[in-house]
This record gives C-alpha cells, sequence and structure tokens, in this order.
C-alpha cells in the first residue's frame, strides 16, 4: 500500500492522507469515471473564441509521487487551431476519492510552437501538493483544495447542489484570481457535462457527444 500526503484546504478541513494500492489507476468513481478508450467532447466559448475541448482517457498509466496514475489526454482547440495541449494525472484511493495529482500544459501559437506553460505542476516537486478532485460522496457544503503549486495552481471546490442523485453542482475558484467564479455540473455514471464562469469571465463548455472506444497507448 502507497501512503501520499495531500492538503485539504477547505472549511474545517485538515491534512490527511490518502491511502491507494495497485488499482489505484482505475477510476470508477461514479461522478467522475475515467475509462480508458473513452473520449469526451465539449463545445463552448474561451477567450471570445468558440472552443472545442477534446478529453481522452487513455490506457496509459504513470507513477506520480509514488502513486499509479490514469493518463489524460486534453486537447483544446480555438477558433479551430489547437491552442492548447495538457496531460493530466489523476489516481482514485482505496476509499473513492479521485486525486488530482498534477498536470503537464503548453500554451501554442499559430504554428503549433509552445509560448507557455503556466499551470504545469507536478505533486512532489517544487513543493506541490495533490488535491481530492471528486470526493468518494459528495455532499452538500463540502469545501476541498484540488491542487497546490504556489503561486500556479491553486484550485478549490465547494459542493453547492445534488439534484435527486444524478446531477452535482460545484462552484470552483483560486486566490490567484479572486474576481473569478465558476460552476461546473457533473452527470452520475458521466463525468463533468458543463462547466461556466458565473463571475468574472466569459469561458463555457458543454458536453457533446461520448465515445467509447479501444483505449489509446
Amino acid at each position: 500500500m502507497v501512503a501520499a500526503a495531500a492538503v485539504l484546504a477547505g472549511c474545517g478541513t485538515t491534512a490527511k492522507q490518502g491511502r491507494f494500492d495497485a488499482s489505484s489507476a482505475r477510476i470508477d468513481n461514479t461522478w467522475f469515471p475515467l475509462k480508458p478508450g473513452t473520449t469526451y467532447v465539449y463545445a463552448g466559448v474561451r477567450d471570445g473564441k468558440p472552443s472545442r475541448d477534446v478529453v481522452t482517457v487513455t490506457g496509459r498509466t504513470e507513477m506520480v509521487h509514488g502513486v499509479r496514475c490514469a493518463v489524460i489526454d486534453d486537447r483544446l482547440y480555438l477558433a479551430g487551431r489547437l491552442g492548447e495541449r495538457t496531460t493530466d494525472w489523476y489516481a482514485q484511493d482505496r476509499a473513492g476519492n479521485v486525486w488530482y495529482l498534477g498536470e503537464a500544459t503548453a500554451e501554442l501559437d499559430r504554428r503549433g510552437r509552445v509560448t507557455g506553460t503556466a499551470g504545469t505542476w507536478r505533486a512532489g516537486r517544487n513543493g506541490a501538493v495533490a488535491g481530492i478532485y471528486m470526493p468518494a460522496h459528495p455532499r452538500v457544503g463540502q469545501s476541498m483544495r484540488q491542487e497546490y503549486y504556489r503561486g500556479q495552481a491553486e484550485d478549490h471546490f465547494r459542493v453547492l447542489s445534488l439534484s435527486n442523485g444524478h446531477t452535482l453542482v460545484t462552484e470552483e475558484w483560486t486566490p490567484l484570481e479572486p474576481g473569478v467564479l465558476d460552476h461546473k455540473v457533473y452527470r452520475r455514471g458521466v463525468g463533468t457535462v458543463r462547466e461556466e464562469a458565473v463571475r468574472g469571465g466569459n469561458e463555457r463548455a458543454v458536453l457533446v457527444s461520448v465515445r467509447h472506444g479501444a483505449p489509446l497507448p
């Protein structure tokens, strides 16, 4: 059994440990399932441009801070052009909580050249700490920190509502952008179905398709 420390910063939370076993890369949390071979496509607006976000659960795994993680490929297209590529690392502990252990992000120019990597972090490096992305049993009012890399990645969330046991709504914020507040909607058995800035931004992404296929290498 592997233990990874993470600080859960929120109302009344304390430092805890997530405990993982050999199946930590298999993520079947009902609110945030990540089945290898699944591709989610989101359409919306980002930075005033039409956006298309393609999120693929690969068949790859990777060790991050001693924890075996699922590898997620995320490709964001703005006005039809690839503007950002990201690799995310998630793991599920024995209790069913989904942990976020980092991301490698690259912003691209029109020629596909990397222009920035702001927001990149990896648990266990340079003081970066993993956080819980989705609890096993979310409850209204629950608040946690999803990630921590000082000055780069400091997202928090709070559960706003649970409707008929099928729809979960959260709000997300970061002290790095104090005027911005996002809402996310999750559907049981599906995952994220909508994300929208409700204060301080003009971003929106809505799930338009889910495809299941053979896991990509």
